[in-house]
């Protein structure tokens, strides 16, 4: 569910608002937020086809002026930038370490530079994480303190937030639930180099992957003749009922519910939030994800937790890049 028409009473000329941007491998989504948590001058475009980092300041800083533009227009001014984006960041120096589908962007300073062009100040965050705070402030975790977000999409993403506070890790590379290992004898291999990873079989990469390699068993699949698989046409395979479908997401869901046990009996949250593209097909892998919860997890921390689908869609890392932002100000 997106906040884009989240209407709130208490706009006024003295509430901040803040340019965020969600900097994926596919797109590039920017608005306006100001401090209810109101979406304005949302804006979704292709991540640009870049070969160095300045494209991708640039194009950054084109998505801010024109939200500047129409923000002017309306008679209020942005006060801050906040950017988030997929792979390891360190968030106190404001830059990217290892950015895998933006490689150019690995150890490039991003905040520095758009502060340079844009004379604003800027943070930058992880997408997962951002996604997760997102979540706690205006989405299915609101009210909670302690909440674990797995994030579905491309790959596997995971923001943990411990006592109302985003845990980071002594390097701010905590919570990369994709790369626990579910599947220890026999796994497929992950790009990370290990084997047998959650990314590996609960991502829609993996969802597509396993569809292929279940074919042979299934010669009277509809998706025998789709040459295009994707896991959105999976997923509609499946709520039609298509053996090789079904097959895939109970895959898919017993080792999801396998990683969300062992999150479960580590950290006690109160909830867990599964967001991203892949959760559209919940109806198809939830019983078998909370079938193994029930399974692996203590008993009193499984009666405990609560396990939903995000509310906030893909806005959910712009309003967490917001939310962060306007933390990060009244620290200073």
């Amino acid at each position: 569910m997106s906040r884009v028409e989240n209407k709130s009473t208490e706009t006024g000329s003295n509430m901040r608002r803040v340019f965020v941007a969600d900097l994926g491998g596919t797109h590039l989504r920017s608005a306006v937020v100001d401090q209810a948590g109101t979406i304005h001058f949302h804006a979704k475009q292709h991540t640009p086809i870049a070969e160095s980092a300045q494209d991708i300041v640039d194009a950054l800083v084109a998505a801010e002026r024109e939200c500047e533009r129409q923000n002017a227009a309306a008679g209020y001014s942005i006060d801050a930038i906040s950017v988030v984006a997929p792979g390891t960041v360190n968030v106190a120096a404001g830059s990217i370490v290892k950015a895998p589908n933006l490689p150019f962007l690995s150890g490039f300073n991003l905040t520095g530079a758009l502060s340079h062009a844009l004379k604003l100040p800027a943070i930058l965050e992880n997408d997962a994480n951002a996604a997760a705070v997102g979540e706690m402030w205006l989405g299915a975790a609101r009210g909670l303190r302690t909440v674990v977000c797995v994030t579905l999409g491309t790959g596997v993403g995971g923001g943990i937030i411990l006592d109302g506070k985003l845990w980071h890790g002594v390097n701010d590379s905590a919570a990369e639930v994709g790369h626990m290992c579910v599947d220890p004898f026999g796994g497929v291999a992950c790009t990370c180099g290990s084997r047998g990873c959650l990314e590996v079989y609960a991502s829609a990469t993996a969802i597509v992957r396993m569809t292929r390699e279940a074919k042979p068993r299934h010669p009277n699949s509809r998706l025998q003749i789709d040459n295009e698989l994707t896991s959105e046409s999976i997923y509609r395979a499946g709520v039609e009922g298509d053996e090789l479908a079904l097959e895939v997401f109970r895959r898919m869901g017993v080792y999801l519910g396998i990683g969300l046990a062992n999150l479960i009996n580590i950290l006690n949250p109160e909830m867990i939030v599964i967001g991203g593209g892949v959760v559209n097909g919940w109806d198809l892998f939830e019983k078998h994800m909370k079938h193994e919860v029930a399974e692996r997890a203590f008993p009193l921390l499984a009666d405990q937790v609560t396990i939903v689908p995000a509310e906030c869609g893909d806005d959910a890392g712009l309003l967490g890049a917001a939310r962060l932002s306007f933390d990060s100000d009244l620290k200073n």
